[in-house]
């Protein structure tokens, strides 16, 4: 075989290697937006989030600012959908993995929430359904490994910093 590497250009590989089920929209519009959704989740708010989480904790404040501008944008693209890619979880769903499953163990384990229901009620409706997709739920680690996970990784990156 041949490798493949990062998680935006799998995703593709897979959406035009196997028919059935589309990770990425037929439209060309719709797909361009999808790209630019996913680029800004991984430039964006990936980056931010760590950094609120991991980073000094001088930069921590202006990162979770930065956390909730961008989330704020997110809230409004997902307004009136089930998932980004309509009624079924899709590219940009898949990108956002960190905000839709990961996100809620990082918050318990900072004791810091970043995602509400009353800042961003769009993309906190979002995240429940995703978190209670079959698939997503039987291809996830459990909640409180998670947790306990963060809490470690937290607790060094506190410890370094």
């Amino acid at each position: 075989g041949k490798p493949v590497a990062e998680s935006q250009i799998i995703l593709e590989y897979i959406d035009e290697t196997w028919p059935g089920y589309a990770l990425l929209p037929q439209d060309p519009y719709d797909r361009a937006m999808a790209r630019f959704w996913a680029k800004f989740i991984d430039d964006k708010c990936m980056a931010s989030i760590v950094k609120a989480s991991w980073g000094p904790v001088d930069e921590q404040e202006k990162a979770f600012e930065e956390v909730q501008e961008n989330l704020g944008f997110l809230d409004k693209e997902i307004q009136g959908k089930k998932f980004f890619g309509g009624e079924c979880v899709g590219f940009v769903d898949i990108v956002a993995n960190l905000i839709g499953y990961y996100l809620g163990a990082i918050q318990e384990a900072l004791g810091q929430e970043m995602l509400t229901k009353e800042r961003h009620p769009c993309l906190y409706e979002w995240v429940h359904e995703y978190t209670n997709c079959n698939i997503i739920k039987e291809n996830h680690p459990p909640r409180d490994r998670l947790v306990d996970y963060f809490k470690t990784q937290i607790q060094a990156a506190r410890a370094s910093n």
